[in-house]
This record gives C-alpha cells, sequence and structure tokens, in this order.
C-alpha cells in the first residue's frame, strides 16, 4: 500500500488531518458524472490530475447508486473498474473500490485496490470474508433499503442514534470476522431527508468518538439544491466545500469528493487557519 509502514500491528497508513478519497465512476449513469469516464484513457487522466492535486485515494465505482438507480451485473461492474484498478496499481496513491458486491471486491483486490467501500455497510458475510482474507480494510456505509428505492420515504425514530448504533454493530462484526480496520460513514443521502442529512453532519462528533476514521461523502448530493437551490449536480461544488469543511471541523479524517483538488487546497487552507495539531488517523491492512 502506498504510503503504508510495518508496525507491531501490522501495516499502517497515517494522515494528519483530513484527507480526500477522489471519485472516479466509470460508469454511464451516475448522478453527476455518468459517462465522462467510460473510456480508459479518460479515466486514467482524471486519476493522475486527482494524484498530482494530492489526494490520499481515488475510489473507483462501476455501479451507479444514485436514488432510483438499477443494478449492474457483477460481470460488468468487474469489466468497468478492473481496467482502471490494474492501470493505476503503480501510481503511487491507495486505491478503493466502490462496490456492494463480493465478487466484484475480489476481483477488484487482485486487480490492484487496498480498500473496500461498500455502500451496503458490510452486511453480506461474504464481502467481510473477501475483505478478511484479503486483508484490506473497509469503508462501512449506513444506507437505509437499496438504492431503487431508499429515498421514497426513509423513516427513523432517532435518525443519529440508529446510525451511529448501526456503524458501531457492523464494524464491530467486521473485525470479528477478521476484517483488519474500518472507516465509518454515516451514508448521506442514502435513505435520509434533508432533516436526517443535517442531524447527522451535527452529530458527526459523536461518530468520530466512536474512535475509526469517519468518512463523509457529501459531494454534489441533493442536500445542497435542498439547501441553496442548485438543482444541477455539476454546480454544486461550492456546496459540497462548505459541508465537508464542516465535517473536517467536526473530526472527519476522509471527505469523498469529485471536485478533488479544490477540496484537497480548502482543507490544506483550513489546516493553516486552525494551527494543526490534529491526532493522525490510522488505517491497518
Amino acid at each position: 500500500m502506498p504510503g503504508a509502514a510495518r508496525t507491531s500491528r501490522g501495516w499502517q497508513v497515517r494522515w494528519a488531518g483530513t484527507a480526500v478519497m477522489g471519485i472516479l465512476n466509470v460508469t454511464p449513469d451516475s448522478f453527476s458524472d455518468g459517462g465522462r469516464h467510460m473510456a480508459l484513457q479518460a479515466a486514467l487522466d482524471a486519476a493522475q490530475a486527482m494524484r498530482r492535486a494530492g489526494v490520499l485515494m481515488i475510489d473507483v465505482g462501476g455501479e451507479s447508486t444514485r436514488p432510483g438507480a438499477a443494478p449492474v451485473p457483477a460481470a460488468e461492474e468487474i469489466d468497468r473498474v478492473r481496467p482502471v484498478l490494474r492501470a493505476l496499481r503503480d501510481a503511487g496513491v491507495l486505491l478503493s473500490v466502490d462496490t456492494m458486491k463480493p465478487e466484484v471486491a475480489q476481483a477488484a483486490l487482485e486487480a490492484g485496490a487496498h480498500l473496500v467501500n461498500d455502500v451496503g455497510g458490510l452486511r453480506d458475510p461474504d464481502m467481510r470474508a473477501v475483505c478478511a482474507q484479503a486483508g484490506a480494510p473497509a469503508c462501512i456505509m449506513h444506507m437505509q433499503g437499496e438504492p431503487r428505492t431508499m429515498q421514497r420515504s426513509p423513516q427513523y425514530g432517532h435518525v443519529v442514534a440508529e446510525v451511529h448504533a448501526f456503524l458501531a454493530g457492523q464494524a464491530a462484526a467486521a473485525q470479528a470476522a477478521g476484517v483488519p480496520d474500518v472507516l465509518l460513514d454515516p451514508g448521506l443521502g442514502f435513505g435520509k431527508t434533508l432533516a436526517h442529512n443535517l442531524a447527522l453532519l451535527r452529530g458527526l462528533p459523536e461518530l468520530v468518538a466512536l474512535g475509526h476514521p469517519v468518512l463523509v461523502g457529501a459531494s454534489r448530493k441533493r442536500l445542497i439544491d435542498w439547501l441553496a437551490g442548485v438543482p444541477e449536480a455539476a454546480g454544486r461544488d461550492p456546496g459540497s466545500l462548505a459541508l465537508h469543511l464542516h465535517a473536517a471541523q467536526a473530526g472527519a479524517a476522509v471527505v469523498r469528493a469529485h471536485a478533488a483538488a479544490a477540496h484537497v487546497q480548502a482543507l490544506r487552507v483550513q489546516a493553516a487557519l486552525l494551527d494543526g495539531g490534529e491526532e493522525p488517523s490510522v488505517a491497518r491492512c
């Protein structure tokens, strides 16, 4: 793993402050950039630009999880992500695969991915087994329902308590199954109303206090339209930055972003203003 150091507890990747996970969707139908990176060279050019900008990792996804999205067969998803991961495996940047399918995760890890980003929350024991056998850390995200139906009528008694309890339970199950480390993602926009999203953003310090690195992905999501009246996803980068800077101040270890270079720059400036002093984040493998 690029940047990893061997310790008595295994290989570790450490970083100070809030790092950026750059989004690389190799899909025809993602809500913001569907089709832009379907060609291999376009995907590689975008990845290299993010690497030069200073992202910690690049998240390669071959299936859209936008609201209403239809599932993609595993073989097709593998055909989309595997060539990109193979081409980037020596690029000197951490690689993540964004998938809910154990067979896709397995193929991606063999092709060069270092981390599995599962919006399904590692509910599938086969996904936990794949990560454990490969010694790969995973990002556990909360989603109510599934992409086709998750935004129809999301309901919670106490959204912060319920989401945090789910993530804590899944983290314990994953590590009991042998997954070396996990990141936690509250799943903004995945089965959440505007009020739910705002409550989770305000509750980030409580999620950080659970002791695992926290990832926040608000990039270009509909909640920015609800808050600021920006119907086109491509126009929501200023709102994305505002939400992610809030997340950084609340202790998030990683933010997942489309406008990766802008986020790296903004977070560096924010860190300088806050005068550093953050505890380093750690991911083990």
